[in-house]
C-alpha cells in the first residue's frame, strides 16, 4: 500500500509540474495574459513542495521506528 501512495503522489506532482510548465509557456508566447500566475504558481509550488518533505520525514521516522521494534 505503501508503494501504491507513492506512486499516486509522484504522478499528482508530475502532472501539477506539466500543467505550471504548459501555463508558463503560453504565457512567454502572449497567448495568456497572465502576469501574477508565475508569483501564485511559485508559491504554489514550494508549499507543495514544503509539505511532501514534511510527510517524508514523518513517513521515514515513523517507518524507520516500526522496522527497528521488530
Amino acid at each position: 500500500m505503501n508503494q501504491n501512495i507513492k506512486k499516486i503522489a509522484a504522478y499528482i506532482l508530475i502532472s501539477i509540474v506539466i500543467i505550471v510548465t504548459i501555463t508558463s509557456i503560453l504565457s512567454i508566447w502572449d497567448l495568456l495574459e497572465l502576469k501574477q500566475v508565475f508569483w501564485k504558481t511559485g508559491k504554489s509550488l514550494f508549499v507543495v513542495f514544503l509539505s511532501s518533505v514534511v510527510i517524508l520525514f514523518i513517513t521515514s521516522v515513523v517507518i524507520n521506528d516500526d522496522k527497528n521494534k521488530k
